[in-house]
């Protein structure tokens, strides 16, 4: 019994990381798109959202079905119960990168060098927001209270970053009035990118309780 309670275990750590791996893919269209202001790729990587939503599903699944037939205790039950929390927020952080395609088709008439909008600060989000994510999921898969730990930590980074990019745009309004429509569509694409890194730092809290029975408040 335990042999093949541990089998579905695995198999719930394996699709968890190809959610994992979905999400990871979403947000690097999402930036692509947003950088290159590519219409089409934008457009597939809202449509990419349908996969994340799919595997969300399929997890769920997995997860009642061990809680129904397994009825498990302790450790086990906080695994599971975690799990569940977990694909919610990675659920989320793909609605985040839809948005970010969502406001790229809306940008996609203007030229961000006409509104003088620097991307640098934008791109070093992405890149951070996606490293919190692929570790968390490790996290996750290892039970390493460490790496969630620095997940946690690293939401700092991306928080003094927003701040900012938004520093950076008030600055561009103020320089021209004109330039403050697409500010503001990127303040929103810069905000989206702060959520997912809550979202991450929310699965490296849920990951820390189900080891230790205690959530940070």
């Amino acid at each position: 019994m335990r042999n093949r309670f541990d089998r579905q275990l695995t198999e719930l750590n394996n699709q968890l990381i190809e959610m994992g791996s979905l999400v990871e893919q979403a947000i690097k269209m999402g930036i692509s798109a947003l950088i290159r202001q590519d219409v089409e790729k934008a457009k597939q990587s809202i449509d990419f959202d349908e996969e994340i939503d799919h595997q969300e599903r399929e997890i769920e699944t997995l997860c009642m079905k061990l809680l129904l037939e397994q009825q498990p205790v302790a450790k086990d039950l906080r695994l599971i119960s975690v799990a569940l929390k977990i694909i919610t927020d990675m659920e989320r952080i793909g609605d985040h990168a839809a948005d970010i395609s969502e406001m790229t088709i809306l940008m996609s008439g203007s030229n961000y060098e006409d509104s003088k909008i620097n991307l640098d600060i934008i791109k070093d989000m992405a890149r951070e927001t996606t490293d919190m994510v692929i570790k968390s999921v490790d996290a996750f898969v290892a039970r390493d209270m460490e790496l969630a730990r620095w997940v946690i930590d690293r939401d700092d980074v991306v928080d003094d970053l927003f701040t900012a990019y938004r520093t950076q745009l008030i600055k561009n309004i103020n320089e021209n009035v004109q330039n403050g429509e697409q500010a503001t569509d990127m303040l929103m694409v810069a905000k989206y990118f702060e959520r997912i890194g809550d979202h991450a730092t929310n699965i490296a809290e849920w990951i820390i309780y189900s080891i230790t029975g205690e959530h940070a408040d």
